[in-house]
């Protein structure tokens, strides 16, 4: 989400100036302002990205990017003091204190990395030197330019450009089939399918009824799960967001993969009117706050989304259908979720559980030892739960 009226201002040459702030997580400029060019030390830098000073650059613009790399590696080092005091607080929390700390360690470090920040002029160029050409990169994340300077940090830049190679390139997803008319493109701000496992559960799972003529698919992001039920043989799907950039990327991709014909898009809080065969959705599956659009598709405060389709579901089967429940369990390793508030919520909605298929993730966190959440992810399981009407 961009802040399309708020002003970053700072002082140059003595002059003042202002440009239009950008920051997709919707945060708000830095309070202070400073210039920062080729001469300014890594050590000093640290300790103004620490105080909350943003370093508007005016040097060379590799530079920078050795610049946010220093502080980087500043903000990861840490004393041996502190790091013996981290391994004593972490043995003697809960998962969930845990997890709450690794968010505020990360949205701290995020804090940091944000510090530097650099100038765009009116069609999206840098002004730097050796500033590299992202216009189209930026076009496609925030629109046609419209002649205003603005002003973005460096990391919110490299990940813009970061999704624009990976639209670029795509994503191979083998459960739509052979290459190349298997890859899905994810648009900036949309979540990537990088995670195959749930789509393999989807893929695999038993159709209501042999082949229904309708499904709905709720939260349709990329597109990649209404694109594998079409190519399962469902002659009709109704994929429902309430974001317009889920909405456009999944157009994007269900026309590339030759299907968009069998599939309506609709902007869209959870149902669209109706009832379907086959319901599925794939909620975010950890009960937090998320600070940024993407992480919509990871976090969910209060774990609305999930509890809105339990909620809603049976009024939108038709008799005899099923309901698809993709979900990881992780927010049961972390102690956010039990597995005992789940099933009250499917039996208050009137629903019961027809079975279940379950996976391991195969993403490289959930062998990674040194993570901060390793024993949580080591022991995840994603679940496709088959529910029904009671």
């Amino acid at each position: 989400m961009l802040t399309p009226t708020s002003p970053i201002q700072w002082t140059h040459q003595g002059q003042p100036q202002h440009a239009r702030w950008r920051s997709e997580s919707g945060a708000p400029a830095p309070r202070r302002v400073v210039a920062a060019d080729d001469t300014l030390a890594a050590d000093a830098a640290y300790c103004m990205a620490c105080e909350g000073t943003g370093l508007l650059w005016q040097g060379d613009f590799q530079n920078a990017r050795h610049l946010l790399q220093a502080l980087m590696r500043r903000a990861d080092r840490r004393p041996r003091k502190a790091v013996a005091r981290s391994a004593q607080k972490a043995a003697a929390v809960t998962p969930a204190e845990a997890f709450h700390l690794h968010r505020q360690a990360q949205a701290q470090r995020a804090r940091v990395l944000a510090a530097v920040l650099i100038p765009l002029e009116g069609d999206y160029s840098i002004a730097l030197r050796r500033a590299p050409d992202w216009r189209e990169a930026c076009t496609q994340a925030w629109g046609p330019a419209t002649g205003e300077r603005s002003v973005a940090t460096l990391r919110e830049l490299l990940g813009l450009v970061g999704a624009y190679e990976w639209r670029k390139k795509g994503v191979e997803v083998p459960a739509l089939g052979a290459p190349p008319h298997n890859r899905i493109h994810p648009h900036y701000g949309v979540f990537s399918p990088v995670r195959g496992e749930y789509v393999d559960l989807v893929a695999s799972a038993p159709l209501p009824g042999g082949n229904p003529a309708l499904a709905f698919d709720i939260g349709v992001g990329t597109g990649v799960l209404s694109a594998v039920l079409v190519r399962r043989g469902v002659r009709q799907v109704v994929a429902t967001d309430q974001d317009p950039r889920a909405l456009e990327c999944a157009r994007d991709n269900l026309q590339r993969l030759g299907v968009l014909a069998s599939v309506e898009l609709l902007q869209a809080d959870l149902f669209p009117p109706g009832r379907a065969p086959l319901v599925l959705c794939n909620p975010p599956w950890v009960p937090a706050r998320a600070s940024s659009p993407i992480e919509r598709a990871v976090y969910d405060e209060g774990s609305s989304m999930l509890r809105g389709f339990l909620a809603g579901l049976a009024a939108h089967l038709e008799p005899g259908g099923e309901g698809w429940l993709i979900l990881s369990d992780l927010a049961e390793h972390l102690g956010l979720r039990p597995r005992a508030q789940l099933l009250e919520w499917i039996a208050a909605a009137g629903l019961k559980v027809l079975g279940r298929h379950d996976v391991r993730p195969r993403h490289a966190k959930a062998a990674d030892a040194a993570d901060a959440l390793h024993a949580a992810r080591a022991a995840e399981v994603t679940s496709l739960w088959r529910l029904g009407v009671a």
